[in-house]
Order: C-alpha cells, then structure tokens, then sequence
C-alpha cells in the first residue's frame, strides 16, 4: 500500500527542482509517518543541486522539518499518532561506537545515506512509474509527508509553531554547537563566526551565549551584517582581512581565539585565511564544505609551532535527542531568537524562487509552509 504525496525532487545536478505527485509507502517496523507542516530550505539541499553533496539522484529535498505524526508502524515504542516532532538528521542507533560515547551525530547509520532510502534499502518515494526516488538524509521534509525511522524523529511541545521548530532540526543546532560544541567559545574570548547565513547567524547566537566578550561576524553582505548585530555580534566586517586590525586591537595582537567557518561553499584559501587570523593554541570549526582542489596553503609549521587546530563540525556535533528540545527549551525561554531568523515564508511552487533568494543573499532562512 502506498499514499499520494507532493513534494519537490531534483533530478539532475544543475537542475531545478520539480515539485510532482509521488508515492509514499506505508510506515514499516520502527517507522513513522510525518505530516510535514514546515521545512526550512537549508543550503545542504541546494548541495544537491550544486553537486558539491555527492548523493544519487533523483532526490526528494528537505531535511529540516516539523510535523504531526499520523501514522505509525509496528514496534514504535517512543512515538505515537498526533506527537508533535522535529525531524533529526540522522537515525542514531543508540548503540553503536559513537553512540554509546554521546557522539549520535556520527552514529553508524549515516553508512548508505547517499541513497536516501531507508535503513533496510529500500527506498520510501517512488514515481507512478515505479522509479525509486531517495530522500534527503533519509527524511524528504519537501515533501508534504514523509515516512522514516522512528529515530529520526523528535518529540516536541505542542505549543511550538512548526515554522520555529523545523529551524532546529539543522541550522540552529549545527550553528550553535559549531560555536558551543566544536569551537568551544568560552567566556571573555574573541570568536569570529566567518559567513552569517542561517547557520553563521546561529554560531552568532551560540557564541554570545557561550559568554565571549566580542563576537565578531564576518560577511559581504551589508544585510547579513546588519542582522547580526541584533542576533548577538559586537561587530561586524565585510572580509576577515577588514576584521583584524579590530582583532588584533582586543587581543594584544594575538589574534581570535576561535574561528567558525560557516560560509555556503568552501574554498581552502578561505579556510587558511581563518587559521591565520586565530592566535596560539587557536581554534578553527569547519562547518562548510567545498571542493578539495587545490588544497589548503597551510603551513604544517603554522600548526605545530603555534599549537592550533582545525576540526569539522557535523550538526555542530550535536545529539538530536537531547539537543533539538534543549534549544527549543531555550527559545522559550528567551534565550534564543528564531522567530527573527525566517526572512520569508515559501509554498512549495516557489522553491526555485526560494533558492534564487537564498542565493542573492536575501533570506537568513527561508521556510517552505506546506499546505494541507
């Protein structure tokens, strides 16, 4: 048995995305039906249009997503229908390695996700021609309903508007542990947070949180610098080169104490460039991704004389159970602004609309409302 559904799909790297009907299977063992109500539009999804994410196409889009639960399969245990959740990026076990040492964010489910098909294979969208059709980190929130492993999904309060919530499934979680959790931004110190999009402007937040007495952001964009400002900066620059004589001025000329590297795509001049800018025994977390050509100009001298580090960030090292309704607790608590991170709200017609904005640097998250 299967349902219709509608939701956006790419086909090919360059494309644009097609929003079509679709068909969903019924939830299996340990699985969940989700009415998704909101999804962010994150930059991880236009990477498969890019190409920059190597994942097999065609694909449904989507991983940062809220809904309602309406079906569920044999064996849930932790969900049932009408739960209120936010989608998780990914299924952790709870039992493997990195699990059982509160590393979910790394759990050995992500083997295979490239595929977006379910844990057992077996893919969840299909064509009315029978095409299979994976999904986004096994999710698919661009899609009005999605099935996935229980797992992957996180109970919420009912209180929560989805719009909000769907923010933490990503952006908000890997921003703000990129600065927490893998930069480990401590008081007084000077963090630099190099691209203010939706996930830099929540390395903002987490840095100002954290305790740093000057939060520096670094942009192009005059808009993304202006709203950082409100979100947590002390300062803001258009370039990391404008930023340190600022730096250099609070730190004795010793340079940042952490860097967060949060831009859309990567390049390895960038990457040295933000290592150069952080004192001894500095700290560089690198959220973005980019291409490996033609390497990072760093010197291993650099690294060893001055004691510094670079580390990657994955969901800004987070565990999506305790952390997705942790932040959410913190949001109504008013510790932490989402509702000022949604620039604008999408239907699912103008995705392509969305992704255009995203790319002239008009949204700091846009959010795909799906009609119901």
């Amino acid at each position: 048995m299967s349902r219709t559904v509608r939701g956006a799909v790419i086909d090919a790297i360059g494309g644009k995305w097609k929003v079509e009907d679709l068909d969903l299977a019924e939830p299996g063992p340990g699985e969940v039906r989700i009415k998704v109500m909101a999804s962010g539009l994150c930059h991880s999804d236009d990477h498969l249009v890019t190409g920059d994410i190597p994942n097999a196409l065609p694909m449904v889009g989507g991983h940062e997503g809220a809904g309602i639960v309406d079906a569920v399969g044999p064996g849930v245990r932790r969900l049932a229908v009408g739960d209120h959740v936010a989608t998780a990026y990914l299924p952790a076990c709870g039992r493997c390695r990195w699990c059982s040492q509160g590393m979910q964010y790394i759990c050995d489910t992500g083997a295979g996700m490239e595929n977006g098909f379910g844990l057992e294979g077996n893919p969840r969208f299909s064509r009315a021609s029978g095409q299979p059709i994976g999904a986004m980190q096994r999710l698919g929130t661009f899609a009005d309903h999605l099935v996935t492993d229980e797992s992957q999904a996180v109970k919420i309060d009912d209180d929560l508007p989805f719009d909000i919530a769907c923010l933490v499934s990503c952006g908000v979680a890997t921003g703000w542990g990129a600065a927490v959790n893998a930069a480990h931004v401590r008081p007084r110190e000077t963090a630099m947070i190099v691209g203010a999009g939706g996930v830099g402007m929540n390395a903002v937040q987490g840095a100002h949180h954290a305790g740093a007495a000057y939060v520096v952001a670094v942009d192009p964009v005059d808009f993304k610098r202006e709203q950082a400002m409100k979100l947590g900066a002390t300062h803001a620059f258009a370039s990391i080169a404008e930023a340190m004589p600022f730096v250099e001025s609070v730190t004795n000329g010793q340079g940042a104490d952490s860097a967060v590297i949060t831009v859309g795509v990567v390049d390895g001049a960038l990457i040295a460039e933000a290592f150069s800018a952080v004192r001894k025994e500095g700290r560089v977390a690198l959220v973005s991704i980019g291409q490996n050509e033609p390497g990072i100009p760093i010197s291993p001298l650099e690294i060893v004389t001055y004691a510094k580090t670079i580390r990657g960030v994955l969901f800004g090292n987070c565990n999506p159970t305790s952390d997705i309704p942790a932040l959410l607790d913190y949001y109504k608590a008013g510790l932490l602004k989402l509702d000022e991170l949604i620039t604008a709200r999408y239907t699912i017609d103008q995705i392509n609309e969305a992704y255009v904005d995203m790319h002239a640097g008009k949204n700091l998250r846009g959010v795909l409302i799906h009609e119901h």
